[in-house]
């Protein structure tokens, strides 16, 4: 079982991670993004 102290660390540095990967995903416009189902652009 690890310290709190270790706990608080990895919480932290997962919590960093959480917060750059959504920085990159969240980049450019949101409307030039492409829809996530292709299907349904008019092909129906």
């Amino acid at each position: 079982m690890e310290s709190t102290h270790e706990f608080v660390e990895n919480l932290h540095e997962r919590q960093a991670k959480d917060e750059k990967n959504k920085k990159r995903q969240a980049q450019g416009h949101e409307d030039e993004k492409l829809p996530n189902n292709q299907k349904s652009n008019g092909n129906r």
